[in-house]
């Protein structure tokens, strides 16, 4: 079975592909609507997204609608063996055998490029059926979406209920731009929603926000400073299956909250301070199979910030896609409680990650994998495992560094101690400088990093020089093998 999802009037569609869609046994092809999304805050650029829902092999097709013709083509992540067969100069072809999170890219275009989203299929009627309330758009306008009013006619849920509110297909702004979701309350977006405005979940519990829903901040100022979703001391929170689509600031940003789980999210960004997830001071925290397109950090991981105080642990991040066309990857440890004692940022797991991307020319900024401790942290018992990196455009492959950098500490980090690197698998491109692990002053050490089975271009890494990793002072205990 294929799901497809028309798109409702008033979303933002652009019009470079023609998309289409059938099983691989065979069948007659369905044409996806393509949407349009901005990346790269250096120089803005238009972009295509598709999203479809699948259980069976399919086969998709990609014909250009502008001028130009393909003569080379990459289906991205290449870990993913997934190889496009040309028709003609205008059209090609692939198969999917299970649902990703893809970048298809003609003619090495990767700014112009178009991302499939293919999902697993979900039993949206079987939901609406169950659904306590559902809002239904009017088709042919943007519709104002206002609806807790219509939950508090519900009453509280049951204890250990949640009630479940469905939103139908439809362009929705949100009343007041942001939408405050309560407690104990189930929120499904389906396929062919398109929400403009932000979601806030503040000081709640048991909350889920999922579906193949798109949130879309495009046409928000960066002055506003909103993020698509912010969850606020809050706990027992899930996220799964939204596109987000360039909000001013943070896609997913969690402060002083527990038990999070963050799964198959899409997003996109082209403003400074656009990252992807952001974690202040969070605790059981899970993400997983999503795919982050953003102009600042993919995924980072702090101590306390602004009004949330606490420490970082417990935090697995697995089968995901990051795409840093600015700043990293993945960047732990920056800020934290510098005025009393710091925090401990601690047991991290990162593993089976792709990285398509790593773009920054600042020298405090580098790294696809960094740990920078400052505001008087401890960042302790972190792994990277099992991660292919592609070749970008500048940066470092590691960066370990206890250190104080002026625009953001006011004082250095406390410690970087037992680090793991595993299966580590780096295709060489022309923008790498050397990896560097080093520490502030013999107070402030790094130490207990180990490297093991990395590769470069395929060849095994032996030495650290193999690894093109220079350890600087106040360094103990580094081994590779």
């Amino acid at each position: 079975m294929i799901r497809t999802y028309p798109a409702p009037a008033g979303a933002n569609l652009r019009n470079e592909f023609l998309v289409r869609v059938r099983p691989l046994s065979g069948g007659e092809w369905t044409t996806l609507d393509t949407y349009h999304v901005k990346v790269d805050m250096h120089d803005v650029r238009e972009a295509s997204m598709v999203i479809f829902d699948m259980d069976e092999p399919v086969e998709v097709e990609v014909s250009v609608k502008r001028f130009y013709s393909i003569y080379t083509a990459a289906i991205r992540p290449l870990s993913y063996g997934i190889e496009p067969h040309f028709d003609d100069a205008k059209k090609l072809t692939f198969t999917l055998e299970r649902p990703a999170n893809l970048s298809v890219e003609l003619n090495k275009e990767r700014f112009h490029n178009l991302h499939v989203f293919a999902g697993p299929i979900e039993d949206e009627a079987a939901i609406e059926a169950d659904a306590d309330l559902v809002v239904t758009a009017d088709p042919k306008r943007i519709g104002t979406f206002a609806p807790n009013g219509e939950l508090a006619k519900l009453g509280e849920p049951e204890p250990g209920r949640r009630r479940t509110l469905f939103v139908k297909p439809g362009c929705y702004g949100i009343g007041e731009t942001i939408w405050h979701v309560p407690s104990h309350t189930d929120v499904y977006l389906a396929g062919g929603v398109v929400l403009q405005g932000g979601i806030v979940i503040d000081h709640a519990e048991d909350v889920r926000v999922r579906g193949r829903g798109i949130l879309d901040l495009a046409f928000m100022a960066k002055q506003t400073g909103v993020g698509a979703i912010r969850i606020d001391s809050s706990r027992d929170i899930e996220i799964d299956g939204l596109a987000l689509v360039d909000p001013p600031h943070y896609s997913v940003c969690a402060g002083a909250s527990q038990g999070i789980t963050i799964r198959n999210v899409k997003a996109f960004s082209c403003e400074g301070w656009g990252d992807g997830i952001d974690m202040m001071s969070c605790r059981d925290v899970l993400i997983e199979r999503c795919f982050l397109r953003n102009s600042d950090d993919c995924i980072a991981l702090y101590g306390s910030r602004w009004d949330w105080y606490g420490d970082t642990r417990d935090v697995v991040v697995r089968d995901c896609v990051l795409w840093a066309d600015v700043a990293h990857p993945i960047n732990i440890g920056t800020h934290g409680d510098h005025a009393h004692d710091g925090d401990v940022i601690e047991h991290v797991l990162f593993e089976r990650i792709d990285v398509l991307e790593h773009h920054e020319y600042q020298m405090d900024y580098l790294g696809v994998m960094t740990i920078n401790a400052g505001d008087k942290n401890t960042v302790r018992d972190v792994t990277f495992r099992d991660f292919c990196i592609e070749p970008f455009e500048h940066g470092r492959v590691l960066d370990l560094e206890v250190r104080r950098n002026p625009t953001y500490n006011p004082a250095p980090g406390r410690l970087i101690d037992d680090i793991l690197f595993e299966n580590i698998d780096v295709t060489v491109g022309d923008g790498e400088e050397p990896s560097l692990i080093h520490g502030y002053d013999e107070a402030h050490p790094v130490g207990n990093v180990r490297i093991r089975n990395m590769r470069r271009d395929g060849r095994p890494c032996l030495t650290l020089a193999d690894a093109n990793v220079v350890v600087g002072r106040y360094v103990g205990d580094v081994s590779i093998s």
